[in-house]
């Protein structure tokens, strides 16, 4: 996801992407824990695309 994506997205809309995406990341946890996970890869994506969108929430909100 690019930031550039993020950027376009209301309030209520990167609430909800942050949600989702907090959402993966505890069931790839999850998935590691009991050894499923064949990628260990995409916890690192997942973990950079939240801080992405709180960037954005961030600069969104020292706009107002």
């Amino acid at each position: 996801m690019k930031a550039s994506e993020l950027r376009q997205k209301n309030d209520s809309e990167l609430a909800k992407e942050l949600l989702d995406l907090r959402k993966a990341q505890f069931s790839l946890r999850m998935q590691v824990a009991t050894q499923q996970l064949s990628s260990t890869a995409q916890l690192g994506k997942v973990r950079k695309d939240i801080a992405r969108v709180k960037t954005i929430q961030r600069e969104k909100a020292a706009k107002q």
